[in-house]
């Protein structure tokens, strides 16, 4: 599937700059994790950029809405599994299978965290941001109240990994990828 066109869908239902950029952090970390795996760089980051495709419409229906919205454009259906899986056990009972899959449901909400947490530094970048800092963040329940630290913990486990890998890893990504998810954010925003 080509992007340009995932572009377009993703547009077609999300028009809120948070919602866009969140899903061009979500694809730019998908992306690094594949290239880090050897896998389909261009699936993964596709998985990342569609997974909240029906969110900013549909809200009530997030994970439910999104096969249908999918099928516009003809997605496969191992596409349309991974998209619905992120929302496992919250919004959706497709439980995600494949590595792919769980690193999508474990970065999903963390992205938001780091994302926030960068926001509050005085470079507004996750490129200075050490992992204790984050830690610190994470730990205070206050600080980006509507990310679940529950959820991100479970999306550790499902991977197998330490949570200090999954925060590790997720924020080395977004400081590897900043450049390119600012520029992907300017060239559909």
């Amino acid at each position: 599937m080509d992007r340009e066109i995932a572009v377009m869908l993703l547009k077609k239902y999300n028009q809120e700059e948070f919602h866009l950029r969140h899903a061009v952090t979500v694809e730019a970390v998908m992306r690094y994790f594949a290239e880090r795996r050897g896998e389909d760089v261009e699936f993964w980051g596709l998985a990342g950029l569609l997974h909240d495709v029906d969110f900013e419409k549909y809200p009530e229906e997030h994970c439910v809405k999104a096969p249908e919205l999918l099928a516009e454009i003809d997605a496969p259906e191992e596409l349309v599994h991974a998209v619905c899986s992120h929302g496992y056990g919250i919004v959706s009972d497709v439980k995600p299978e494949k590595e792919m899959e769980k690193i999508l449901f474990a970065t999903d909400e963390l992205t938001g965290l780091i994302g926030a947490a960068a926001l509050m530094r005085p470079s507004k970048s996750t490129k200075d941001m050490e992992l204790k800092s984050l830690k610190k963040k994470f730990k205070d329940k206050r600080f980006a109240a509507g990310c679940s630290r529950d959820i991100i913990r479970q999306g550790a486990e499902q991977l197998g990994w330490e949570l200090d890998e999954l925060l590790g890893r997720t924020l080395e990504a977004m400081q590897e990828k900043e450049d390119e998810i600012e520029k992907a954010f300017g060239e559909i925003y």
